[in-house]
């Protein structure tokens, strides 16, 4: 019996995964610049705007590493808990900011 894994594709599918999720990131910071500079920008809206696109970086930083590592090997590292954290945090924070904007 073979101990090998097959991976499939699994790792296809995560890549995916993560381009979607900085995709759909990508476009709530562009929505929120957007909205914030929209009809008179204010200081509270810029701000939350500019918080909006500093997340958005530090969330396609933590993906295209996680993206050149799962293309890199069939079998890539796993993701590290404070990586996998602070991608979440930087996701729902993305989504607080861009909610506040519509607000």
């Amino acid at each position: 019996m073979s101990t090998d894994r097959d991976p499939g594709l699994q790792p296809e599918r995560t890549r995916l995964a993560w381009r979607r999720t900085t995709l759909s990131g990508t476009v709530v910071a562009v929505l929120a610049a957007k909205t914030a500079l929209h009809g008179g920008a204010t200081p509270s809206s810029v701000l939350a705007a500019t918080l909006c696109c500093a997340l958005w970086l530090a969330f396609l930083g933590i993906a295209h590493g996680r993206i050149t590592t799962l293309a890199s090997t069939n079998r890539p590292r796993a993701l590290t808990p404070p990586l996998a954290t602070a991608a979440a945090l930087c996701t729902v924070a993305i989504a607080v900011c861009g909610a506040l904007l519509v607000l």
